[in-house]
């Protein structure tokens, strides 16, 4: 049987993807990001990430995700866990443009979905980390099933910093900023400071292993999406001078 040809209308609302990081060009072993741009009233064709396991952030707006024929409605500040090579689309059924942050790795097992409500485990004390000037939540922790990706937000207070500095033998990061402005740090060791920038809203910092990774928020909140890949845990559940800012820096 002979498709027929089809006509794409220039009008049409559209949903475009575009690459922000790969390990390539980020130093990176597993971690790629981007973003989707939805117009509003649009749906995407589908989509998918063969041999990779994925998480969408919705930022901005309303979005609709199928994924394998079940929908499901995000609000923002919800994350969509998306088993590896799993074909997904996503639709905006709002007035306004939405926009979704995308992060991956690779996966050799397909896990199931996963949907975390922000406004359901926000509220949860067990999925918050309280420390100075800051609040942490593990909105895709080490419960939910994956292979390498834990991610969650934090926040900060006006003029907070992180402290202490940590990094990772087995952890890399990225950390995507979604509302606010701050600076931050990332080196290997105090005497070589890879770089120290201003970071805003859609800025992404990515984090190879070994390198320390301080936050410092500004005149005004800020909030970041942090994601990580490799080792599945984060670094205040697993060292606990962390939490207690008892020491100068950590290493897990």
């Amino acid at each position: 049987m002979i498709e027929p040809g089809r006509l794409h209308r220039a009008s049409v609302a559209e949903v475009a993807f575009r690459q922000r990081f790969t390990p390539a060009d980020a130093g990176l072993l597993y971690l790629s990001g981007g973003e989707f741009l939805l117009a509003p009233r649009s749906r995407s064709r589908v989509f998918a990430f063969p041999g990779e396991e994925s998480l969408l952030f919705l930022w901005r707006g309303e979005a609709v995700a199928e994924v394998e024929g079940v929908e499901y409605a995000l609000a923002p500040y919800d994350i969509l866990y998306v088993p590896s090579g799993a074909a997904f689309r996503l639709a905006n059924p709002g007035e306004t443009e939405a926009r979704i942050v995308q992060t991956s790795a690779p996966a050799g097992k397909r896990h199931p979905v996963f949907h975390s409500r922000f406004a359901e485990l926000s509220q949860r004390e067990e999925r918050i980390r309280r420390l100075p000037g800051k609040r942490v939540f593990l909105m895709f922790d080490v419960g939910e099933a994956a292979d390498r990706l834990v991610a969650g937000y934090t926040f900060f207070e006006p003029h907070a910093r992180s402290w202490p500095p940590h990094n990772h033998t087995d952890q890399e990061e990225a950390y995507i900023f979604i509302r606010g402005t701050g600076a931050m740090e990332v080196y290997e060791s105090p005497e070589r400071l890879s770089f120290v920038h201003s970071v805003g809203e859609g800025d992404i910092v990515t984090i190879p292993m070994l390198n320390y990774h301080p936050v410092f928020s500004q005149e005004s909140p800020l909030e970041f999406i942090w994601c990580i890949a490799g080792a599945r845990y984060w670094v205040g559940d697993k060292v606990k001078d962390f939490l207690a800012g008892t020491v100068s820096s950590v290493t897990t």
